[in-house]
């Protein structure tokens, strides 16, 4: 007898194009390749000599499951962050610990949504978020955002794409890939409108820490109490191998997501949330600021280096670690034209098409977490690689 076939919801899924690129420089590099690896969203720095000792500390002890929510300790630990960065008294049962932010994201959207349902994202924008929208047979409403408007939601396209099954909205702030923020006035226009039409607001804050602004950083929980807020130590902690995340939640959220987080992971893991305590300690979060300084050197180089080849850069980022360049000088099939930059410039970026289909295809993602030499010639290889191309 012919076996059933897989799941027809499957076939909805799209792929994670990052990952096959970054699949990709991983075999090169193993086959003695140098490359300059600017494709994936991970920061290159080592850890911090306080993490570290935490880490070579929580390795010789019991680790255990923890909690499904996670360590009581690091619950506080989180929820004091709250307080000194964004004036926020935030009680520590609010605080789920998760098993990387996409553990949220995916709980969140099995919380929220019904088969038929439908949700609002920015395109482009993250592209996972729309296949755990996809996962619970709910619909993807994409909303093209532009440059003009900072690549972001705006009330205005709440009003304009909401539908009678929509319940909610997912944004980012920084975002993933125009590392984008929004001010405290666009959150509270945003806020008011979703909870006008009875919805719910999940905001990724998951670049907090990584902003350029005179503003700062501002929380969706200023502006927003009931909103959904997800943040990572991948990011601006610099821990994306270790997988770790949480999200803060209305108090009326936290029961279900237990059952779901004790069914689902059982605990995040207990030795990433050990290592996690150091992170957010004063000595560490001192470390942290230095690196932002870094990243912002880092942007204020390759950006005006990439619009001198000819990309064109539409938005300096506001944030995150992320360059969106406009490559339609050179191209009009973004996928096409990363394959070649990484095997012939031996440069790893990411196409457009990995975040929507608004101009998918003339727009490519750089991410400047390698070290400033790194970028100059990653600039070097890239203006030899577009020279051989106008000559052909």
């Amino acid at each position: 007898m012919q076996k059933r076939a897989f799941a027809a919801r499957r076939q909805q899924l799209t792929p994670f194009r990052v990952m096959d690129v970054l699949d990709a420089a991983v075999r090169l590099e193993a086959a003695g390749r140098d490359l300059i690896r600017l494709e994936a969203g991970q920061p290159r720095f080592p850890l911090p000599a306080p993490v570290a000792d935490a880490a070579r500390d929580a390795i010789n002890r019991a680790n255990l499951y923890t909690a499904a929510l996670g360590l009581a300790d690091l619950r506080a630990a989180i929820a004091q962050l709250y307080e000194i960065r964004y004036g926020i008294t935030l009680n520590p049962a609010r605080v789920i610990v998760t098993t990387g932010s996409s553990a949220a994201l995916m709980m969140l959207c099995d919380l929220l949504l019904n088969p038929g349902d439908s949700m609002l994202l920015p395109d482009p924008g993250y592209p996972c978020n729309a296949n755990f929208v996809r996962r619970c047979n709910a619909e993807v409403i994409r909303v093209p955002v532009s440059a003009s408007h900072s690549y972001q939601l705006r009330a205005e396209d709440i009003e304009r794409h909401w539908q009678v099954n929509t319940v909610g909205a997912i944004v980012a702030s920084p975002s993933n890939p125009t590392g984008d923020v929004l001010s405290s006035a666009a959150l509270q226009d945003l806020a008011d409108r979703v909870r006008a039409k009875g919805g719910y607001l999940i905001v990724d804050e998951i670049y907090h820490g990584l902003n350029y602004t005179a503003e700062g950083d501002v929380s969706a929980l200023n502006v927003c109490d009931d909103a959904f807020v997800i943040n990572s130590f991948s990011k601006y902690f610099g821990l994306p191998g270790w997988r770790l995340g949480w999200m803060v939640v209305p108090e009326s959220a936290i029961a279900p997501l237990e059952v779901m987080a004790q069914n689902f992971f059982i605990s995040p893991p207990h030795i990433a949330q050990q290592v996690a305590l150091a992170v957010l300690t004063p000595a560490a979060l001192e470390i942290y600021e230095a690196r932002r300084e870094l990243f912002r050197a880092r942007r204020d180089f390759l950006a005006p280096a990439l619009d001198n080849l000819g990309f064109g850069i539409h938005r300096n980022p506001s944030g995150a670690f992320y360059i969106y360049a406009d490559v339609s000088a050179f191209t009009d099939d973004s996928e096409s034209f990363c394959w070649r930059v990484l095997n012939e410039a031996g440069v790893a970026v990411t196409p457009g098409s990995d975040f929507g289909t608004n101009g998918a295809n003339t727009h490519v993602r750089l991410s400047y977490t390698e070290d400033l030499s790194r970028l100059e010639v990653a600039v070097d290889r890239l203006a030899t690689f577009l020279g051989k191309c106008r000559e052909v």
